[in-house]
């Protein structure tokens, strides 16, 4: 950073400014884990030395103190992918069902904002489209912060909902189905090439989640790549230009996916795709209402506090698809 030129390429500097930007940050918790270690060590050899109710008692405490940090550092050690540091995209699909599964994938983008919020990260709808009666259609959702794509890559997938509907006058059991994808942000020097001659780009009205605030301007943007079919669109900026950088950066991410996907599937490396990123193919996990419970079917994990979950507490499942996918990639190079 100290070279005369460094500032000449913005890109390159903008890549070495936040690797010295993660490297300061590894070192930081480093020396508040090694700080705790030597603290509580020294309780232990004066315990040991001459042992005393009221200094153990405080030792325990510093533990409970520290131990949600050191919780949080020890998953983030297991989120090594190569963008599991990234800030992250969401989309959410309704599957067939009508009201009942918009309603569903309005309650789990619900459940992703709660999260976000709890876990200090921003959360922005960049694409939203209303329900007919209830819920949502599709939405695209931003979630920033460091590790943001690690946490959440093992959402993707089919989420089912068992519950008495609400929209049902007989009150009959009701199963629905919510697909979910989960893409890294990618900055502009991944090794994705998009031919701006593969591309179609389509403008119109926006309107924001809810139908507020309409745009009387064609500021909204779609874009389409020819070549895979894929579509990205966002509404959520006034001004077209930024609609349209935000979609390329949808897109460039959705052709990630899909490129590490067909990577992964000529490798036959099925098992670590259904834990790592999970299988699109088939469902991850059931959410059951009437037995306040959810199962996630990757890892056999069931929890009873589903009210708790939908609020926003994923941690205890998103830490053990974190564990489960690291173990499963050790195993595989055994």
């Amino acid at each position: 950073m100290n070279a005369p030129n460094f500032w000449n390429d913005q890109n390159n500097a903008k890549k070495i400014t936040k690797e010295i930007s993660v490297i300061k940050t590894e070192l930081e918790k480093e020396k508040k884990l090694r700080d705790t270690r030597d603290e509580l060590m020294t309780y232990v050899m004066i315990l040991n030395e001459e042992f005393s109710d009221a200094l153990y008692h405080e030792a325990i405490n510093l533990y409970k103190k520290e131990k949600e940090y050191i919780e949080q550092v020890e998953i983030e050690i297991l989120l090594k992918g190569k963008y599991d540091l990234n800030s992250a995209f969401i989309t959410i699909h309704p599957g067939a069902g009508g009201t009942e599964s918009q309603d569903w994938a309005e309650m789990l983008l619900r459940m992703y904002r709660y999260w976000a919020e709890k876990s200090n990260f921003t959360f922005k709808i960049i694409d939203y489209l209303d329900g007919e009666v209830a819920g949502l259609k599709s939405a695209t959702i931003e979630v920033s912060g460091d590790f943001v794509y690690g946490y959440l890559k093992s959402e993707a997938g089919i989420h089912r909902l068992v519950r008495i509907s609400p929209f049902n006058a007989q009150g009959k059991r009701q199963t629905s189905f919510v697909s979910i994808f989960v893409y890294p942000i990618i900055e502009d020097d991944i090794e994705i090439e998009i031919n701006t001659a593969d591309l179609r780009i389509d403008t119109y009205k926006s309107s924001s989640a809810g139908g507020q605030h309409v745009n009387t301007t064609d500021s909204a943007v779609r874009i389409t790549h020819i070549p895979t079919n894929i579509v990205v669109q966002c509404q959520n900026e006034r001004s077209q230009y930024k609609n349209r950088d935000r979609a390329m950066k949808i897109l460039r991410s959705k052709l990630y996916e899909a490129k590490k996907q067909q990577l992964e599937a000529e490798r036959g490396d099925v098992r670590r795709t259904q834990v790592g990123s999970g299988d699109r193919s088939g469902r991850v996990r059931t959410y059951n209402y009437p037995q306040g419970r959810l199962t996630d079917h990757r890892i056999g994990l069931t929890i009873h506090r589903l009210e708790q979950f939908l609020d926003g507490d994923l941690d205890e499942v998103i830490d053990a698809l974190a564990a489960a996918d690291k173990a499963e990639k050790l195993k595989a190079q055994d």
